[in-house]
């Protein structure tokens, strides 16, 4: 029996749960989250205002669980494609150790609660966009983009991209340039960062019918918007520091993180065939998570620093 035979299984059937507590917090996406909570924490300590601490970990542990909702709901409409991907199919659906309703249900009530006690506790321009964020995660991007155009990842972007405009909004009550500038950030940054991903990948969508990019108009076209989305991405995280909004020691980081992102995009562009390909594409989707980490690491780090000075002097 073939490893794909293993896993996958009969997800119609009915079944009793053999859920633990790792397999709900596995359907949370627990990696994926974790990046989303971080620029949620750099919008959040950006925004003008005091911060309250409790407000602040409310905030955050609202946008945690709203982005915890929004990937077991994701996780409950695709069981059936995860079941046929390597990368996906021991995810707790696929493996029976969860069922579809259960997952539904969780998703469900996580992402009430999130976005009724961010609207409560904080304020309901956040609570709306926490909303508006789940909303089209799981319903324009899951559900009516992801298996019907290759331009999945660059519409469905947008949701992965808002969590620092709520975390903003929930800060201070208002929105601003910043927030918009470091939701193009994190927009223009996923479709190089998913595609490098589909390229290696290609296999696991073509199989589960997935129309990635790669599968639709084949790996060259695909290294070609890699490189074009990636001269958009350096050029627009560099913007923010000549237009005023960030430091210049944010916009010369910037530049050297950009540096890079743009010489692996030229690597994944000029290699294409074999071992040298598969290694440059692997290479891109590692540094693109550095990339992004690291410019939202330097404006968190400015932020605790302005802060410290004062009570230093």
């Amino acid at each position: 029996m073939s490893v794909l035979d293993h896993h996958t299984i009969d997800l119609s059937a009915p079944r009793i749960s053999e859920a633990g507590v790792a397999d709900y917090i596995a359907l949370l996406k627990p990696r994926v989250m974790s990046l989303v909570v971080f620029t949620a924490m750099v919008g959040y300590f950006l925004a003008p205002g005091d911060h309250h601490p409790v407000l602040a970990i409310t905030s955050i542990l609202c946008i945690a669980v709203g982005g915890g909702a929004s990937g077991a709901l994701n996780m409950w409409y695709e069981a059936d494609i995860d079941a046929l991907m390597s990368r996906t199919a021991n995810r707790p659906i696929p493996r029976g150790r969860i069922t579809r309703p259960e997952a539904l249900t969780f998703g469900l009530v996580l992402a009430f609660f999130s976005v009724m006690t961010l609207g409560i506790l904080v304020n309901w321009l956040a609570g709306a966009l926490l909303a508006f964020t789940i909303f089209f995660y799981v319903v324009i991007y899951t559900i009516a983009l992801k298996r019907w155009t290759a331009q999945n990842i660059v519409i469905g972007g947008a949701a992965g991209a808002l969590p620092p405009v709520v975390a903003w909004a929930a800060a201070s009550g208002t929105l601003s340039m910043e927030p918009v500038l470091l939701f193009l950030i994190i927009f223009f940054w996923t479709p190089p960062h998913f595609w490098a991903l589909a390229l290696f990948r290609n296999d696991d969508y073509t199989r589960a019918g997935v129309p990635m990019l790669p599968v639709v108009a084949g790996p060259d076209a695909t290294r070609l918007q890699i490189l074009l989305y990636t001269v958009v991405l350096v050029a627009t995280a560099v913007a923010p520091w000549p237009l005023g909004y960030f430091s210049a020691i944010y916009g010369t980081a910037s530049l050297i993180l950009g540096a890079g992102m743009m010489y692996l995009a030229i690597e994944v562009y000029r290699l294409r065939e074999g071992t040298p390909a598969n290694r440059a594409t692997r290479k891109l989707f590692a540094f693109s998570i550095v990339y992004l980490f690291a410019l939202f690491a330097i404006l968190l780090l400015e932020v605790v620093v302005k802060a410290i000075l004062p009570m230093v002097w």
